[in-house]
């Protein structure tokens, strides 16, 4: 058994915590799903509840660190400690339509990062059916349980799955998305798109998937998921290729052997006459 660092058995033991009754919440969603009234109330609790049973759990254990939470949005803490940012529900569209692709991620922000910019030292992401716990430490690599994850060996397009998130009702650049994807489908083996980021990036850690491009998602999307893909050998950069994918909110992951290709396509793309 690998050994970890007593922040990610925090994380681990909250997730876990609030994991059954994810389970539970979405067979219920399952049934509700042909009744009248519909099950989007129910989602929604089912969210709030996990978020207040993560809460909870990380607060007791380290009660002076702040939160970045998705449904309470920023809880101050000692701003001089590091703070947890957490989604308490990564897929909720899968999970009100009883569709089983859904995660808890939960990171760790620690705001004396090189250049005095706040940086992701630790990362999580459980999915409560599969009972799969992706994790990451910086400088100590990422793993699946305990088996170390490296990114995708592959160095040909052709050859490469690459996932996204498309734009919907009230948010995204569908244009922009567009004219990437007709950049990029001609050039790649297939594209994906199962709805949550959090588990796109844990998968191009885990080498399941080969490539990820998204824009418009929130830290708590993401901050889990992007230290999971270097930590496992790839990259996670903008659009640009820059270092500045949380700012632009444009997410572009991919393994050190299709980065640069895949990074080509895209900036070409955005540079063309739309």
């Amino acid at each position: 058994m690998v050994a970890h660092s007593g922040l990610i058995t925090v994380m681990e033991r909250a997730a876990r915590k609030a994991g059954p009754r994810l389970r539970r919440d979405f067979n219920e969603v399952q049934q509700l799903q042909v009744s009248r009234k519909g099950p989007a109330d129910f989602v929604s609790m089912a969210d709030k509840r996990a978020e207040q049973t993560l809460y909870e759990e990380l607060k007791k254990a380290r009660p002076d660190w702040g939160f970045v939470m998705e449904e309470r949005g920023e809880i101050a803490g000692d701003p001089d400690k590091s703070r947890w940012i957490v989604d308490p529900l990564d897929g909720t569209s899968n999970f009100l339509h009883g569709i089983p692709h859904f995660a808890i991620s939960i990171a760790v922000e620690d705001p004396r990062g090189p250049g005095g910019r706040p940086e992701i030292t630790h990362g999580l992401v459980y999915q409560p059916l599969t009972d799969e716990s992706f994790w990451a430490e910086k400088g100590r690599g990422a793993w699946l349980q305990d088996r170390r994850l490296r990114v995708s060996a592959r160095r040909d397009l052709l050859e490469s799955l690459v996932a996204t998130g498309i734009p919907f009702a009230g948010h995204g650049d569908f244009k922009q998305w567009s004219a990437i994807f007709a950049a990029v489908a001609p050039e790649v083996a297939g594209i994906r798109r199962f709805g949550a980021a959090s588990l796109d990036l844990a998968w191009v850690a885990a080498g399941r998937f080969d490539a990820f491009w998204e824009s418009d998602l929130q830290p708590w999307d993401v901050a889990a998921g992007m230290l999971m893909v270097r930590e496992a050998g790839g990259f996670v950069t903008d659009f640009r290729g820059g270092d500045r994918a949380v700012e632009r909110s444009e997410f572009l992951a991919a393994s050190d052997g299709l980065h640069s290709k895949l990074h080509k396509l895209v900036a070409g793309a955005l540079k063309a006459p739309r």
